[in-house]
């Protein structure tokens, strides 16, 4: 945790670009709790702008998000999963290939076995910056010009608050 993957995905997400490519975007945070009706019915709402399906039927839910995805070139960000079972990935996955060619997954997790699972594209892998890069850039944000020589007692508190960071850049 802390090494940036939410925050990265966001800067992708919300990138003038990607908005212009796809017709959906959606976000959906997952967690511990992967409930794949839930999901399905999260993913319906985001498509539909918040208005929720009354069903709590998976077929019904699946038929439902299929035809709103069905021809459209959607980015799906599912946020912090940890679920490692394949059947329940499947039940939630199908009515996502309704979408249009180019559609997207983005997947963050903690867990190698979950990027495994998910499949497609080899997973990029975030590693903490050596602690001279995390203080370059924690000291590019906290004085004026990225300049610190002025400030000898800000930078050895600034440089102390980089050591407890261990060198995890979207943790300032």
């Amino acid at each position: 945790g802390g090494v940036g993957k939410t925050t990265l995905t966001q800067l992708v997400y919300n990138d003038v670009r990607v908005k212009k490519h796809f017709q959906l975007r959606m976000w959906l945070c997952v967690s511990e709790n992967f409930d794949e009706a839930k999901l399905t019915k999260e993913t319906i709402e985001s498509v539909a702008s918040g208005l929720s399906s009354a069903t709590t039927n998976m077929n019904l839910l699946q038929e439902d998000l299929s035809n709103k995805l069905k021809g459209k070139r959607f980015l799906l960000v599912l946020d912090d999963v940890w679920n490692e079972d394949p059947d329940r990935w499947d039940r939630y996955r199908c009515a996502l290939v309704a979408g249009a060619k180019g559609s997207k997954i983005m997947v963050t997790t903690r867990n190698e076995n979950v990027g495994k699972l998910v499949g497609g594209l080899t997973p990029y892998y975030l590693k903490q910056l050596s602690y001279n890069d995390c203080w370059h850039l924690f000291r590019s944000y906290a004085f004026a010009d990225g300049d610190s020589s002025a400030h000898p007692n800000l930078e050895m508190i600034g440089k102390e608050i980089v050591h407890k960071l261990r060198a995890l850049p979207f943790t300032f």
